[in-house]
């Protein structure tokens, strides 16, 4: 017995099968989730909400220690097992708390649980309500929060496909912020629609689709208990470009979810109306010049407002490296979002 005892005292980490993996990730709000795979491995499918962190990559300590919050457990996978066991050695040995998924990528797959191929940005509300936002691509976002499935934008065919049919749910709610095609796109807001799903959106969107509540800059409504939404503007400033998205026209959106308050932005210019946002959690910028900011712009409106999160999306090819080291008060965070 003391022999048995001995040898599991010696093993840093837990190695949890695929049920109570996926159990502590259902059950616990707090648990960080990281796939020490490759890049390569990551695009091709992975358990949404994680975080990549390659275990061959360089500085993988440096960049874990950077990442992850030690009072917070660990959960780390692999395609077999072999690395995150690796990995999560290393990182109980850095006094981080590490559950390894036995089996790996390939036993969870293999028991038919959930993958993605998007990554997937979780907060909690200050009421402890877990909020998860899916980066699908360019405007199109994802976000489920207490019960809702919340769709901003949904375009199937812009740049990557996206299967809005077989991988994501009905819609509970549809956003849509002005009438571009990057931004409207018919077909996939039926794909969304079910019996009871409600489709907010700007005028011209409405005329174009003929149905859809409509919301101008400034209107507010309560969604449900604990969400409200406020239609802020969006528009641009530059001489020239006031075309691309004229005053008045297009909307951005503030949802507030049990008070965590995150700003879509829409496609928008750092407008003066960027002032009067407050107590922004978590804001999306787009920084895709000449139509929407520059990266100066960028760093000028994250100054008219400090969200403590920002991730830009809408991008496109605007090289975004240097914008983290600009904002160094600012929680940066650059994901596949092109």
């Amino acid at each position: 017995m003391l022999a048995l005892l001995s040898f599991f005292s010696c093993k840093a980490y837990t190695d949890l099968s695929v049920d109570a993996f996926g159990k502590m990730l259902s059950d616990d709000t707090s648990v960080q989730l990281v796939d020490v795979r490759t890049a390569e491995e990551f695009a091709e499918g992975h358990i949404a909400r994680a975080a990549l962190l390659d275990w061959k990559g360089e500085g993988f300590l440096d960049k874990a220690r950077a990442l992850l919050d030690p009072s917070r457990p660990v959960l780390v996978y692999c395609r077999s097992g072999r690395r995150s066991a690796e990995a999560a050695k290393a990182l109980s040995k850095a006094s981080f708390r590490v559950f390894n998924l036995r089996g790996g990528y390939l036993a969870w797959t293999g028991a038919g649980c959930p993958v993605t191929r998007y990554e997937v940005e979780r907060f909690l509300t200050p009421g402890g309500h877990p909020v998860d936002i899916t980066l699908i691509k360019h405007g199109s976002l994802a976000i489920s929060c207490m019960g809702l499935s919340i769709q901003v934008d949904p375009v199937e065919e812009f740049g990557k496909h996206t299967d809005y049919a077989s991988e994501f749910p009905k819609a509970d709610l549809i956003l849509v912020t002005h009438e571009h095609p990057d931004h409207l796109e018919a077909k996939t807001i039926e794909v969304l629609s079910g019996e009871h799903t409600r489709l907010l959106l700007n005028a011209t969107s409405a005329g174009i689709l003929g149905r859809g509540e409509v919301l101008a800059n400034g209107d507010s409504l309560t969604l449900s208990e604990g969400i409200a939404l406020k239609a802020v503007p969006a528009y641009n400033t530059t001489p020239g470009r006031e075309r691309f998205h004229p005053k008045g026209n297009g909307n951005g959106y503030v949802l507030t979810i049990d008070g965590l308050r995150i700003y879509i932005a829409g496609d928008t210019e750092d407008i003066p109306e960027m002032a009067d946002l407050k107590a922004i959690d978590v804001a999306f910028l787009p920084v895709n010049q000449p139509f929407t900011m520059t990266v100066d712009q960028c760093v000028a409106a994250v100054g008219r407002f400090a969200p403590k999160v920002l991730i830009p999306y809408h991008f496109s090819q605007t090289d975004l490296s240097g914008l983290p080291g600009r904002l160094p008060q600012t929680d940066v965070r650059l994901r596949q979002m092109q």
